[in-house]
């Protein structure tokens, strides 16, 4: 065999080399970006916030509204004590109820997505500013969530860092008190 035959032969196995070279020197982290986003003290005061101001309102008109289907079942279940009329106006408002319990629901929900969908969207970007920041200062090449990472040594896991440094970086001023009723 000629040495023009193994010429290929060496260039593949330099580069292979140079490959593993590089590799090694390579630094990687992990991030679960979900639990780091959500231990924050932002979303955590969003999260109170939006139970302060939109769920427990919603919530408590929700529950008197049970409460008032429950009296109008019970008295529908007694017949005897009622005329046609007021079973009719019973039913009437029974459905009534039920609509609005219905809407009350589906508003809470709707409402909710939507200030927890705009709240994750901006948080998630300043995350990933923060864990940039953090993987640049630390030297790091790579930074994996933990979610597609199949194995990874606790001490490579920035979660707790990047919470740290978000919470830094933008911290939580406290909220006015609600106006009483």
């Amino acid at each position: 065999m000629s040495f023009r035959m193994f010429r290929p032969l060496l260039a593949c196995s330099a580069f292979l080399l140079a490959g593993h070279a590089a590799m090694a020197q390579t630094k990687v982290a992990v991030i679960s970006l979900q639990k780091a986003l959500f231990e924050t003290a932002e979303i955590k005061k969003a999260n109170d916030d939006m139970q302060a101001t939109v769920v427990k309102p919603k919530q408590q008109r929700a529950d008197q509204l049970n409460q008032e289907l429950a009296t109008i079942s019970q008295k529908l279940q007694d017949q005897s004590k009622l005329t046609e009329e007021s079973a009719f106006q019973l039913k009437a408002e029974g459905q009534r109820k039920q609509v609005e319990l219905t809407r009350i629901q589906e508003d809470l929900e709707a409402e909710a997505t939507r200030i927890r969908q705009e709240v994750l969207a901006k948080s998630t970007d300043r995350m990933q500013a923060v864990v940039k920041k953090l993987a640049e200062e630390k030297g790091l090449d790579l930074v994996v969530d933990t979610q597609v990472a199949l194995y990874f040594k606790p001490v490579m896991d920035l979660t707790a860092e990047a919470t740290a440094a978000y919470d830094k970086a933008y911290p939580v001023t406290a909220s006015p008190a609600p106006p009483k009723k």
